[in-house]
Protein backbone atom coordinates (compact mmCIF):
# COMPACT_ATOMS: atom_id res chain seq x y z
CA UNK A 1 0.00 0.00 0.00
CA UNK A 2 1.42 3.32 -0.96
CA UNK A 3 0.37 6.24 1.31
CA UNK A 4 -0.83 9.37 -0.06
CA UNK A 5 1.41 11.08 2.22
CA UNK A 6 4.30 9.59 0.13
CA UNK A 7 3.22 10.61 -2.42
CA UNK A 8 2.46 14.30 -1.85
CA UNK A 9 5.99 14.22 -0.82
CA UNK A 10 7.16 13.05 -3.69
CA UNK A 11 5.17 15.39 -6.18
CA UNK A 12 4.10 18.90 -4.52
CA UNK A 13 7.03 21.04 -5.87
CA UNK A 14 5.52 19.70 -9.09
CA UNK A 15 1.63 20.33 -8.31
CA UNK A 16 2.53 24.01 -7.06
CA UNK A 17 4.41 24.49 -10.42
CA UNK A 18 2.24 23.51 -12.25
CA UNK A 19 -1.22 24.86 -10.94
CA UNK A 20 -0.28 26.25 -7.65
CA UNK A 21 -2.44 29.19 -9.25
CA UNK A 22 -5.11 27.24 -9.64
CA UNK A 23 -5.04 26.08 -5.64
CA UNK A 24 -7.14 27.80 -3.45
CA UNK A 25 -6.78 27.92 0.89
CA UNK A 26 -9.01 24.96 1.69
CA UNK A 27 -6.82 22.83 -0.81
CA UNK A 28 -3.59 24.24 0.18
CA UNK A 29 -4.31 23.61 3.92
CA UNK A 30 -5.74 19.99 3.01
CA UNK A 31 -2.20 19.78 1.04
CA UNK A 32 -0.21 20.48 4.30
CA UNK A 33 -1.76 18.22 6.91
CA UNK A 34 -2.09 15.25 4.60
CA UNK A 35 1.50 15.76 4.33
CA UNK A 36 2.64 15.77 7.64
CA UNK A 37 -0.15 12.93 8.50
CA UNK A 38 1.31 10.20 10.95
CA UNK A 39 4.87 10.63 10.00
CA UNK A 40 7.93 12.54 11.12
CA UNK A 41 6.57 15.52 9.92
CA UNK A 42 3.49 15.43 12.26
CA UNK A 43 3.14 16.46 16.05
CA UNK A 44 3.68 13.32 18.65
CA UNK A 45 1.43 11.80 21.50
CA UNK A 46 3.33 10.27 24.32
CA UNK A 47 1.57 6.69 25.58
CA UNK A 48 2.00 4.34 28.48
CA UNK A 49 1.38 0.88 28.66
CA UNK A 50 -1.09 -0.06 31.59
CA UNK A 51 1.04 -3.35 32.55
CA UNK A 52 4.32 -2.94 31.50
CA UNK A 53 5.07 0.83 31.87
CA UNK A 54 6.47 0.84 28.00
CA UNK A 55 6.57 4.13 26.64
CA UNK A 56 6.19 5.10 23.38
CA UNK A 57 5.66 8.66 21.35
CA UNK A 58 3.10 8.17 18.23
CA UNK A 59 2.59 10.29 15.46
CA UNK A 60 -0.68 11.70 15.63
CA UNK A 61 -2.95 11.77 12.80
CA UNK A 62 -3.54 14.75 10.43
CA UNK A 63 -7.61 14.81 11.39
CA UNK A 64 -8.31 15.97 7.95
CA UNK A 65 -11.98 14.75 6.66
CA UNK A 66 -10.20 14.29 2.97
CA UNK A 67 -7.43 12.50 4.18
CA UNK A 68 -8.01 8.42 3.29
CA UNK A 69 -5.50 7.71 6.31
CA UNK A 70 -7.70 8.90 8.71
CA UNK A 71 -11.94 9.79 10.51
CA UNK A 72 -13.04 6.08 10.00
CA UNK A 73 -13.85 6.19 13.45
CA UNK A 74 -16.13 9.58 12.29
CA UNK A 75 -17.47 7.33 9.69
CA UNK A 76 -18.28 4.39 11.81
CA UNK A 77 -19.96 6.95 14.28
CA UNK A 78 -21.86 8.81 11.68
CA UNK A 79 -23.51 5.49 10.41
CA UNK A 80 -24.51 3.93 13.62
CA UNK A 81 -26.69 6.95 14.14
CA UNK A 82 -28.32 7.21 10.67
CA UNK A 83 -29.15 3.28 11.26
CA UNK A 84 -30.25 4.38 14.74
CA UNK A 85 -33.35 6.44 12.88
CA UNK A 86 -33.78 3.76 10.27
CA UNK A 87 -37.88 3.19 9.88
CA UNK A 88 -40.17 0.43 8.56
CA UNK A 89 -40.28 1.72 5.36
CA UNK A 90 -38.84 0.49 1.93
CA UNK A 91 -35.69 2.48 1.15
CA UNK A 92 -34.36 4.30 -2.02
CA UNK A 93 -31.36 5.88 -3.33
CA UNK A 94 -32.26 8.74 -5.69
CA UNK A 95 -28.83 10.29 -7.51
CA UNK A 96 -29.13 14.16 -8.61
CA UNK A 97 -26.72 14.53 -10.85
CA UNK A 98 -25.54 18.00 -12.46
CA UNK A 99 -24.66 18.03 -16.43
CA UNK A 100 -21.65 18.38 -17.98
CA UNK A 101 -21.78 22.12 -19.20
CA UNK A 102 -22.44 23.08 -15.51
CA UNK A 103 -19.25 21.66 -13.58
CA UNK A 104 -17.20 24.96 -14.83
CA UNK A 105 -19.50 27.18 -13.04
CA UNK A 106 -19.44 24.64 -9.80
CA UNK A 107 -15.76 25.31 -9.05
CA UNK A 108 -16.55 28.90 -8.48
CA UNK A 109 -17.90 29.65 -4.90
CA UNK A 110 -18.12 26.72 -4.32
CA UNK A 111 -20.27 26.86 -0.67
CA UNK A 112 -22.99 28.42 -2.19
CA UNK A 113 -23.42 26.32 -5.13
CA UNK A 114 -22.98 22.88 -3.37
CA UNK A 115 -25.41 24.41 -0.97
CA UNK A 116 -27.83 24.97 -3.63
CA UNK A 117 -27.27 21.78 -5.47
CA UNK A 118 -28.45 19.83 -2.07
CA UNK A 119 -31.23 21.68 -1.21
CA UNK A 120 -32.74 21.74 -4.13
CA UNK A 121 -32.82 18.04 -4.48
CA UNK A 122 -34.49 17.93 -0.96
CA UNK A 123 -36.52 20.59 -2.01
CA UNK A 124 -37.48 18.59 -5.39
CA UNK A 125 -38.53 15.02 -3.36
CA UNK A 126 -40.16 17.00 -0.71
CA UNK A 127 -42.36 18.65 -3.25
CA UNK A 128 -43.12 15.06 -5.03
CA UNK A 129 -44.14 13.69 -1.60
CA UNK A 130 -46.28 16.63 -0.33
CA UNK A 131 -48.38 16.55 -3.45
CA UNK A 132 -48.09 12.57 -3.82
CA UNK A 133 -51.67 10.71 -2.98
CA UNK A 134 -50.27 8.06 -1.03
CA UNK A 135 -47.61 10.13 0.82
CA UNK A 136 -49.17 13.34 1.65
CA UNK A 137 -46.76 14.62 4.13
CA UNK A 138 -43.03 15.42 5.05
CA UNK A 139 -40.64 12.76 4.20
CA UNK A 140 -37.49 12.33 5.52
CA UNK A 141 -33.91 11.97 3.64
CA UNK A 142 -29.99 11.74 4.06
CA UNK A 143 -28.46 13.39 1.70
CA UNK A 144 -24.39 12.96 0.73
CA UNK A 145 -22.54 15.18 -1.75
CA UNK A 146 -20.36 13.58 -3.54
CA UNK A 147 -18.05 15.48 -6.20
CA UNK A 148 -16.23 12.84 -8.31
CA UNK A 149 -16.31 9.55 -10.03
CA UNK A 150 -14.12 6.92 -9.36
CA UNK A 151 -11.50 8.35 -11.88
CA UNK A 152 -11.31 11.02 -9.72
CA UNK A 153 -12.74 13.20 -12.30
CA UNK A 154 -14.86 16.54 -11.25
CA UNK A 155 -18.71 14.99 -10.93
CA UNK A 156 -20.62 16.83 -8.45
CA UNK A 157 -24.04 14.76 -7.74
CA UNK A 158 -25.98 14.24 -4.70
CA UNK A 159 -27.59 10.97 -3.27
CA UNK A 160 -30.34 10.70 -1.16
CA UNK A 161 -31.53 7.94 0.68
CA UNK A 162 -35.66 8.45 1.89
CA UNK A 163 -37.86 5.83 2.89
CA UNK A 164 -41.06 5.66 1.40
CA UNK A 165 -42.92 7.16 3.73
CA UNK A 166 -43.87 10.60 5.19
CA UNK A 167 -45.70 11.92 8.57
CA UNK A 168 -48.88 13.66 7.67
CA UNK A 169 -49.24 16.70 10.34
CA UNK A 170 -52.35 17.36 9.88
CA UNK A 171 -54.35 14.09 10.04
CA UNK A 172 -51.10 12.83 12.51
CA UNK A 173 -50.41 9.47 10.61
CA UNK A 174 -47.80 7.74 8.79
CA UNK A 175 -48.29 7.29 5.49
CA UNK A 176 -45.96 4.86 3.27
CA UNK A 177 -46.17 4.37 -0.58
CA UNK A 178 -46.30 1.51 -2.39
CA UNK A 179 -47.23 1.10 -6.60
CA UNK A 180 -50.43 -0.14 -7.59
CA UNK A 181 -50.72 -3.69 -8.00
CA UNK A 182 -47.07 -4.30 -6.79
CA UNK A 183 -45.05 -5.65 -4.18
CA UNK A 184 -42.88 -2.65 -4.17
CA UNK A 185 -40.00 -0.48 -5.82
CA UNK A 186 -41.62 2.45 -7.06
CA UNK A 187 -41.15 5.85 -5.53
CA UNK A 188 -41.83 9.11 -8.08
CA UNK A 189 -40.94 8.80 -12.06
CA UNK A 190 -37.46 10.01 -12.42
CA UNK A 191 -38.19 11.59 -15.68
CA UNK A 192 -40.68 14.03 -13.44
CA UNK A 193 -38.00 14.69 -10.64
CA UNK A 194 -35.59 15.44 -13.19
CA UNK A 195 -37.89 18.64 -14.89
CA UNK A 196 -38.19 19.63 -11.30
CA UNK A 197 -34.94 19.48 -10.26
CA UNK A 198 -34.06 21.48 -13.43
CA UNK A 199 -36.39 24.18 -12.30
CA UNK A 200 -34.85 24.29 -9.75
CA UNK A 201 -31.50 24.57 -10.46
CA UNK A 202 -31.88 27.31 -13.07
CA UNK A 203 -34.30 28.99 -10.51
CA UNK A 204 -31.26 29.49 -7.78
CA UNK A 205 -29.03 30.44 -10.43
CA UNK A 206 -31.14 33.23 -11.57
CA UNK A 207 -31.46 34.37 -8.34
CA UNK A 208 -28.02 34.28 -7.87
CA UNK A 209 -27.31 36.18 -10.98
CA UNK A 210 -25.04 33.88 -12.35
CA UNK A 211 -24.95 33.68 -16.21
CA UNK A 212 -25.89 30.09 -17.61
CA UNK A 213 -23.93 27.89 -19.77
CA UNK A 214 -24.25 28.98 -23.60
CA UNK A 215 -25.38 25.41 -24.24
CA UNK A 216 -27.20 23.09 -21.68
CA UNK A 217 -29.31 20.27 -21.49
CA UNK A 218 -32.88 20.11 -21.62
CA UNK A 219 -33.16 16.66 -20.56
CA UNK A 220 -31.10 15.97 -16.80
CA UNK A 221 -30.29 12.93 -15.17
CA UNK A 222 -32.39 11.56 -11.99
CA UNK A 223 -31.84 8.25 -10.75
CA UNK A 224 -34.53 6.56 -8.25
CA UNK A 225 -34.08 3.00 -7.53
CA UNK A 226 -34.93 0.85 -4.31
CA UNK A 227 -32.91 -0.40 -1.91
CA UNK A 228 -34.81 -2.38 0.58
CA UNK A 229 -34.33 -1.39 4.43
CA UNK A 230 -31.76 1.37 2.87
CA UNK A 231 -28.35 -0.57 5.40
CA UNK A 232 -26.26 -0.76 2.36
CA UNK A 233 -26.43 1.99 0.85
CA UNK A 234 -26.02 4.10 3.81
CA UNK A 235 -22.73 2.23 4.48
CA UNK A 236 -22.02 2.74 0.41
CA UNK A 237 -22.30 7.07 1.49
CA UNK A 238 -20.79 6.55 4.76
CA UNK A 239 -17.67 4.83 2.81
CA UNK A 240 -16.56 8.27 1.13
CA UNK A 241 -17.85 10.52 3.94
CA UNK A 242 -14.76 10.81 6.00
CA UNK A 243 -12.61 9.12 4.46
CA UNK A 244 -11.14 10.92 1.39
CA UNK A 245 -11.85 10.43 -2.60
CA UNK A 246 -9.16 7.34 -3.00
CA UNK A 247 -8.30 4.44 -0.59
CA UNK A 248 -4.32 4.40 -0.35
CA UNK A 249 -4.98 0.59 -1.28
CA UNK A 250 -6.04 1.90 -4.88
CA UNK A 251 -2.46 3.25 -5.34
CA UNK A 252 -0.50 0.50 -6.66
CA UNK A 253 2.46 2.21 -8.33
CA UNK A 254 4.74 5.23 -8.33
CA UNK A 255 7.04 5.19 -11.29
CA UNK A 256 8.87 7.33 -13.25
CA UNK A 257 7.30 10.51 -11.81
CA UNK A 258 3.50 8.64 -12.85
CA UNK A 259 1.08 7.31 -10.28
CA UNK A 260 -1.49 4.67 -11.26
CA UNK A 261 -4.34 3.90 -9.08
CA UNK A 262 -6.75 1.32 -9.80
CA UNK A 263 -11.01 1.78 -9.87
CA UNK A 264 -13.81 -0.08 -10.60
CA UNK A 265 -15.49 0.92 -14.17
CA UNK A 266 -19.40 1.75 -13.25
CA UNK A 267 -20.26 -0.45 -16.40
CA UNK A 268 -18.17 -3.19 -16.54
CA UNK A 269 -17.77 -3.84 -12.91
CA UNK A 270 -14.36 -4.66 -13.61
CA UNK A 271 -11.07 -3.26 -12.19
CA UNK A 272 -8.99 -1.04 -14.24
CA UNK A 273 -5.45 1.35 -14.13
CA UNK A 274 -5.01 4.94 -14.36
CA UNK A 275 -2.13 6.27 -15.16
CA UNK A 276 -1.09 9.64 -14.91
CA UNK A 277 1.74 12.37 -13.76
CA UNK A 278 2.32 13.05 -10.09
CA UNK A 279 1.38 16.32 -10.30
CA UNK A 280 -1.86 16.03 -11.96
CA UNK A 281 -3.07 12.96 -9.71
CA UNK A 282 -2.63 15.40 -6.71
CA UNK A 283 -4.60 17.93 -8.66
CA UNK A 284 -7.25 15.17 -9.46
CA UNK A 285 -7.38 14.59 -5.52
CA UNK A 286 -7.27 18.29 -4.13
CA UNK A 287 -10.20 19.45 -6.43
CA UNK A 288 -12.17 17.17 -4.51
CA UNK A 289 -11.42 19.28 -1.00
CA UNK A 290 -14.48 20.82 0.63
CA UNK A 291 -15.10 24.19 1.66
CA UNK A 292 -14.28 24.93 5.44
CA UNK A 293 -16.99 24.03 7.77
CA UNK A 294 -19.09 22.85 4.51
CA UNK A 295 -20.96 20.24 5.82
CA UNK A 296 -21.08 16.98 3.13
CA UNK A 297 -24.16 15.37 5.04
CA UNK A 298 -27.32 16.28 6.28
CA UNK A 299 -30.73 15.39 7.55
CA UNK A 300 -33.83 16.84 6.10
CA UNK A 301 -36.57 16.32 7.29
CA UNK A 302 -38.30 13.84 9.96
CA UNK A 303 -34.88 12.41 9.97
CA UNK A 304 -33.07 15.70 10.80
CA UNK A 305 -31.60 15.90 14.36
CA UNK A 306 -34.55 18.03 15.73
CA UNK A 307 -36.70 15.40 15.05
CA UNK A 308 -35.53 12.50 17.45
CA UNK A 309 -38.41 12.76 19.44
CA UNK A 310 -40.43 12.34 16.39
CA UNK A 311 -38.59 9.51 15.60
CA UNK A 312 -38.53 7.86 18.95
CA UNK A 313 -42.62 8.04 19.32
CA UNK A 314 -42.33 5.93 15.52
CA UNK A 315 -40.38 3.52 16.13
CA UNK A 316 -42.73 2.75 19.74
CA UNK A 317 -46.16 3.10 17.62
CA UNK A 318 -45.07 1.16 14.85
CA UNK A 319 -43.45 -1.38 16.99
CA UNK A 320 -39.86 -0.84 15.04
CA UNK A 321 -37.13 -0.60 17.00
CA UNK A 322 -34.00 -1.19 15.19
CA UNK A 323 -31.38 -3.39 16.40
CA UNK A 324 -28.76 -1.16 16.62
CA UNK A 325 -30.54 1.78 18.40
CA UNK A 326 -29.71 0.60 21.84
CA UNK A 327 -26.19 -0.42 21.00
CA UNK A 328 -23.22 1.37 22.52
CA UNK A 329 -21.18 3.27 20.04
CA UNK A 330 -17.95 2.06 19.72
CA UNK A 331 -15.02 3.41 21.06
CA UNK A 332 -11.88 4.81 20.11
CA UNK A 333 -9.27 1.71 19.29
CA UNK A 334 -6.71 1.64 21.82
CA UNK A 335 -3.36 1.72 20.72
CA UNK A 336 -1.54 -2.01 22.12
CA UNK A 337 1.64 -1.75 23.60
CA UNK A 338 4.37 -3.26 21.13
CA UNK A 339 5.79 -5.21 24.28
CA UNK A 340 2.97 -6.95 25.48
CA UNK A 341 0.09 -6.31 23.75
CA UNK A 342 -1.84 -4.86 26.83
CA UNK A 343 -3.82 -1.28 26.44
CA UNK A 344 -1.74 1.87 26.53
CA UNK A 345 -3.13 5.59 27.74
CA UNK A 346 -2.41 8.49 27.12
CA UNK A 347 0.19 10.64 28.91
CA UNK A 348 0.69 14.11 26.68
CA UNK A 349 -0.57 14.87 22.99
CA UNK A 350 0.56 17.33 20.28
CA UNK A 351 3.82 17.53 21.79
CA UNK A 352 6.14 19.96 18.75
CA UNK A 353 9.94 19.41 19.79
CA UNK A 354 11.63 16.18 19.20
CA UNK A 355 11.47 14.00 22.92
CA UNK A 356 14.11 13.24 25.02
CA UNK A 357 14.64 9.22 25.68
CA UNK A 358 12.35 8.08 28.03
CA UNK A 359 13.13 5.62 31.05
CA UNK A 360 11.21 2.94 31.29
CA UNK A 361 10.36 0.79 34.48
CA UNK A 362 12.66 -2.21 32.75
CA UNK A 363 15.47 0.66 32.49
CA UNK A 364 15.83 0.97 28.67
CA UNK A 365 15.07 4.27 26.98
CA UNK A 366 12.67 4.35 23.90
CA UNK A 367 12.19 7.34 21.62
Amino acid sequence: MTRLASVINAFDTDLLAQYGSRLNTDQRRALAAMKRCRNQASLKMQVRCDDCEHQVYVPHSCGNRHCPHCQHHESEQWLARQRARQLPAEYFLLTFTLPAEFRPLWQGNQSVRYDLLMRAAWDTVRTFSENDKQLRGTPGAIAVLHTHTRRLDYHPHVHLVMPAGAVDAVRKRWNTKRAPGAKGGYLFSHKALAKVFRAKILAGIAYAGLALPARHPVSWVVDCKSVGSGDKALVYLGRYLYRGVIAEKNIVAVNGGQVSFRYQNAKTRKMEIRTVPGAYFLRLVLQHVLPKGFRRARNFGILHSNCKRLIALLHIVLKCLPPRVTAVLRKRSAVACPCCGAKMSIVQTRLRRPPSPIATKAGTTTM
